[in-house]
């Protein structure tokens, strides 16, 4: 689902959305609560009730709340509030409520930062592991089924009936003259018996691109080199090296919304297919990264399979490491999606694909994410990553936390 114009585009460096807690100004807000809490403003029983409240009032964004009793339409704040007094006889403001859940959500949030920054005791950043990390990304470009088409192919028609002398999936998906990411789904699936299966995608992008898809935006690379590591091989190197019409963003809003009980026991997995036009062996380097330094990185050696015409390489049902399994479960353990989107904010993939033969860069990919609300699961941006372009900030749903 492409998002609207009219939402705000997110800033990946944190600093885009008002709307987004500033993890370092944490020590100001102690200050403020400890002052708060002296004057005797959020006492024992007016915490207690506090905490019942929350529980009772689940977070709406900007929709009210009608009481049926009353017929009049309460924001969570005023609920809040309301409920504070019913409980406790003392008067509390919409905006005492609504700074005191903000002081505490970002003590909170740096507690679970710390926690999350890294996980693996010994795993040094850097450390190369046979692992596979959370997601790639595709955008979509020609069907399973279909052939592809080389660039010198002419007499294409687009659904007008217009010529064109190149196909449709370049400039309009993650494609080069070289090699096409046709399909990604990160997923975990449950099987019981024959006849009980779940799955549920945490991220899938597939489809066909044809000649009416815009072609994509794009972004200055060097926005985002700090989002990844500076060493030999980080995204800055890569870029000077080339060739540049190979390199991608791409924004995810991941769904972590699943409807699997048991998820432990569930498989954690990852399944991707490219094409080409060229018989080749590729190489397919995937890094994640935590706060710009490299954690975990999986090299992956495939061979082409001519089939209808293109040569195709698939990865399927790859299992997902214990590293990304962790880090889904702690990350929809978070009580609130800003704390999510905060902790994603440091949490970024890079992924190169190379000619195994000529170590030519084919396809080199940087990931970003946040975590979809959308009711209907996952969604994507993509961009070209250009050097000397016109800054573009990167897409963000709107969300009013409180």
């Amino acid at each position: 689902m492409r998002i609207s114009s009219a939402e705000r585009l997110a800033d990946t460096n944190g600093s885009g959305s008002e709307s987004k807690l500033d993890v370092g100004d944490l020590s100001d807000d102690d200050k403020d609560m400890s002052a708060s809490d002296a004057e005797g403003v959020w006492s024992p029983d007016i915490e207690q009730s506090f905490q019942e409240a929350l529980a009772i009032y689940p977070p709406c964004g900007r929709r009210k709340i009608i009481l049926s009793d009353e017929g009049k339409m309460y924001g969570r704040n005023e609920l809040i509030a309301r409920y504070i007094k019913l409980r406790t006889g003392k008067t509390r403001t919409r905006k005492q409520v609504s700074s005191h859940i903000q002081v505490l959500a970002r003590r909170k949030l740096r507690e679970i930062q710390a926690k999350l920054k890294f996980w693996q005791p010994g795993l040094q950043p850097g450390t190369s592991q046979d692992v596979k990390p959370f997601t790639q990304s595709v955008y979509g470009v020609s069907g399973p089924g279909k052939a592809a088409s080389g660039v010198s192919d002419i007499g294409l028609l687009s659904s007008q009936g217009q010529v064109h002398t190149s196909p449709p999936w370049e400039g309009r998906a993650i494609a080069t003259q070289k090699l096409r990411l046709i399909e990604f789904s990160a997923f975990m699936e449950q099987q019981q018996d024959q006849e009980s299966y779940h799955k549920h995608l945490f991220v899938h992008i597939g489809g066909t691109v044809n000649y009416n898809d815009p072609l994509l935006e794009a972004i200055d690379v060097r926005q985002i080199y700090d989002k990844f590591p500076e060493k030999k091989g980080g995204l800055k190197e890569l870029y000077e090296k080339g060739p540049t019409n190979a390199f991608f963003l791409v924004k995810f809003w991941a769904d972590l919304n699943s409807n699997i009980q048991d998820e432990a026991a569930a498989f954690y997995g990852v399944s991707s297919q490219y094409e080409s036009n060229e018989n080749m062996t590729i190489a397919c380097s995937t890094k994640v990264c935590s706060f710009s330094k490299q954690v975990v990185e999986k090299v992956e050696k495939e061979y082409a399979r001519f089939e209808n015409g293109r040569f195709v390489y698939r990865i399927p049902r790859s299992p997902m490491c214990e590293y990304m399994i962790n880090f889904i479960h702690k990350l929809k353990h978070l009580p609130e999606k800003y704390m999510m989107n905060s902790v994603l904010e440091n949490f970024t993939i890079l992924q190169v694909v190379t000619n195994y033969e000529t170590q030519e860069t084919l396809l080199c990919i940087a990931y970003v994410f946040e975590v979809s609300t959308s009711e209907h699961g996952a969604q994507h941006h993509i961009y070209r990553a250009k050097q000397n372009y016109q800054i573009c900030q990167p897409r963000q749903l709107e969300e009013d936390f409180y």
